[in-house]
């Protein structure tokens, strides 16, 4: 397979670091060439993997953004969400690809060359796998997942459940499950604390992933 040259997006340092190194395994087909956390895609790429870590979609503004910009080649975004209308919507948006965040590191980056190609869009991986242990992401050490930290990170920003809920395109209930179980790993037992904790362990987001062009 050829080298692509890929750029990440992401609100979080931490969440972007951890994908580079994953991909670093790779080095001999994938080769990060953007990583700057405070400017937009400034030199050619073949691809830009937007992450979609704290519940960003894929049908927002920022990807229909980077899918207008010469420079990020094909905007791919990486997302637990794997709803057919919200994958839909986001290929609509801009998007040539759409990737499930529970495939295994090596299928992922297959399949960011199918994308390149041409030759699908689509990759949802194992039905109904909610946690991975690629990258990295705020509060891995003191395990939560992914899921449970993305719950967190919009806490942290003082989104009410309802929010959460309909931004992370999750039921209340569930969204509920998420916080009682974030509550148990950080040592909290009320919203007040789990803010206080979030700020203390990078769950405010580092910058602003996309901002437009001028």
């Amino acid at each position: 397979m050829a080298n692509l040259r890929v750029a990440l997006v992401d609100d979080y340092e931490i969440v972007l670091r951890g994908l580079e190194m994953m991909l670093r395994s790779y080095g001999d087909t994938v080769e990060v060439v953007e990583l700057d956390l405070n400017r937009n895609v400034d030199q050619p790429v073949d691809l830009t993997l937007y992450d979609t870590f704290a519940a960003t979609p894929g049908d927002g503004a920022d990807v229909h953004e980077l899918a207008t910009n010469p420079l990020a080649g094909k905007v791919v975004v990486y997302s637990w969400d794997l709803d057919e209308t919200h994958v839909q919507a986001a290929l609509a948006n801009g998007a040539s690809g759409y990737l499930s965040k529970g495939l295994p590191a090596a299928r992922l980056v297959s399949a960011l060359h199918d994308i390149h190609r041409g030759e699908s869009q689509v990759f949802k991986g194992p039905s109904g796998q909610s946690k991975s242990s690629l990258g990295d992401w705020p509060g891995r050490e003191e395990g939560l997942t992914q899921r449970e930290a993305e719950v967190l990170a919009l806490i942290t920003q003082g989104l009410g459940n309802a929010e959460i809920a309909e931004r992370a395109r999750l039921s209340i209930n569930t969204v509920k499950t998420f916080i009682r179980s974030c509550y148990r790993r950080i040592g909290v037992t009320d919203r007040s604390n789990a803010i206080l904790w979030g700020l203390e362990h990078g769950f405010f987001p580092d910058h602003k992933r996309v901002r437009p062009r001028q």
